[in-house]
């Protein structure tokens, strides 16, 4: 089993960018949770993160036939990116939207999630834990489903 998990911008200064909201976790450690978490499970994981939406929806448009699902942290384009959910329909790979903060108790257009109607799920508040309990819960996800591709 493959999962793609993508980060949008800013995403690469955790541990620097307003540690009070986003915690004091490094994107070192991040990546570092992403790879135990993928060990654990038994999974290949590949990170990809961007600041820029077009690339996201490059990799987006790419995992197609490649990976069985994407754990996907748009941050800011979350609020902002209907090319980002476009994307994820035209794909129709299993997705897990993740946020580092609690978006319900932030400013009210960061409440908004243009990708939520693409994913499966939603993971927020839990720091860098999301991202393991989004890759967990998409592991058990495709394991039920049967829609994990066969690799040789």
């Amino acid at each position: 089993m493959k999962l793609l998990i993508l980060n949008g911008p800013n995403l690469n200064l955790l541990g620097l960018r307003e540690p009070e909201i986003y915690g004091s976790a490094t994107y070192h450690d991040l990546l570092a949770l992403i790879q135990s978490t993928a060990q654990t499970l038994g999974l290949e994981a590949t990170v990809y993160q961007s600041n820029h939406e077009g690339d996201l929806i490059d990799q987006i448009q790419a995992a197609r036939g490649v990976y069985d699902g994407i754990v996907f942290n748009p941050a800011a384009y979350t609020h902002t990116s209907v090319a980002l959910l476009d994307a994820l329909l035209a794909v129709r790979i299993p997705t897990v939207e993740v946020h580092l903060s609690d978006l319900s108790q932030r400013e009210a257009f960061r409440q908004i999630s243009y990708i939520r109607p693409a994913c499966i799920a939603t993971f927020t508040g839990l720091g860098i834990r999301g991202y393991q309990r989004g890759m967990e819960f998409l592991w058990r996800y495709l394991l039920r489903s049967g829609d994990c591709l066969l690799y040789t």
